[in-house]
């Protein structure tokens, strides 16, 4: 007789309620950090074409989407502008104009919604005539470093003024925690949180993104400030740096592509650790749901459980609103 197996695994898998009794790993609505894009005028809702379902919103509309997700159980947004070309200038004024599209929309938010979290953006590239996320040199085109982080500062203080509850600096310059961290400590605001883009990658990804907010690079790329895509110990170099400047969360982006460097990250740090479903992955599902290739829900739900197994606290992810709708349903 041929000799049968002892141990066998599939004894926790024989039944729906043992498998979901024995399951390691869970989403929920409090994982969720929801993407959500904003423009300029009056009851406007317009569709992303690189993203299906995802859409821009003026500022009275972003109010409506933001109060429907709130009763899914969404309570945290981050909020990214469309500035008008001709308020864009190379030294990004319009990021601190408390006036501006942005800030005046973040105000609002709170005022309506004092309970959710809103993490906001800083990175010059949305206000940037450059597309950069920082300044550039009018002759080499060399993004400076350390003059960039003078208004790195000060639009993190006018989102804090605004009142951003959460920080998120993406710019990848070198020494930016530090700077917004002293910049936002020395006008009163020590209890607003820094989540740092801790490893940030120069992905092609990022193309639906730079689709929504007209905000690619007017000539050369990111990769003097993003990191290469083929390293590792690089990130864990960047964790150190963000731990010591301060930072009291960090992030990976993008996520898909990037399961191993959460994990590395998540195993290298007390923090809480991020992560970013960015725009072309969504995009991906759902070209491909679209065309009738994969079960888009099913496939959705895959990829935020293997950000979350891979170590990831909280996801930034454009699935937000509807993971949420299939976490209702059960």
């Amino acid at each position: 007789m041929p000799t049968v197996p002892t141990h066998r695994p599939r004894r926790n898998r024989k039944s729906q309620v043992i498998r979901d009794m024995v399951q390691e790993t869970r989403i929920t609505t409090h994982d969720f950090i929801y993407p959500i894009f904003l423009i300029e005028g009056q009851n406007q809702q317009l569709e992303i074409h690189s993203m299906p379902g995802i859409h821009r919103f003026t500022p009275d509309r972003i109010i409506d989407e933001i109060g429907r997700c709130v009763e899914l159980g969404i309570n945290s947004f981050a909020p990214f502008p469309a500035i008008n070309d001709a308020l864009k200038d190379r030294l990004a004024k319009e990021s601190a104009n408390p006036e501006g599209l942005y800030l005046k929309t973040v105000a609002e938010i709170k005022r309506q919604f004092p309970d959710v979290v809103l993490m906001t953006d800083v990175a010059m590239d949305p206000y940037s005539s450059d597309g950069h996320d920082g300044i550039v040199d009018a002759e080499s085109g060399e993004i400076l470093n350390d003059a960039s982080l003078e208004v790195l500062g000060q639009m993190a203080l006018a989102q804090a003024r605004a009142g951003a509850d959460i920080i998120g600096p993406s710019d990848m310059m070198d020494g930016r925690v530090a700077w917004i961290r002293d910049v936002l400590d020395s006008n009163g605001f020590s209890n607003v949180s820094i989540m740092s883009y801790t490893a940030k990658y120069a992905s092609a990804f990022y193309g639906p993104f730079r689709d929504a907010l007209d905000s690619a690079p007017k000539r050369g790329d990111k990769k003097t400030y993003q990191m290469n895509y083929a390293n590792r110990r690089e990130a864990l170099r960047e964790l150190a740096l963000d731990e010591a400047e301060g930072a009291d969360m960090v992030m990976i982006k993008p996520a898909l592509s990037y399961l191993d460097i959460i994990r590395e990250v998540r195993d290298n740090t007390q923090l809480p650790v991020t992560a970013y479903n960015i725009s072309g992955e969504y995009a991906m599902v759902k070209a491909a749901a679209q065309n009738g290739w994969i079960d888009g829900e099913k496939a959705m739900m895959e990829v935020l459980t293997s950000i979350k197994r891979a170590g990831a606290d909280a996801i930034l992810t454009y699935f937000a609103k509807e993971a949420a709708e299939v976490l209702r349903r059960g």
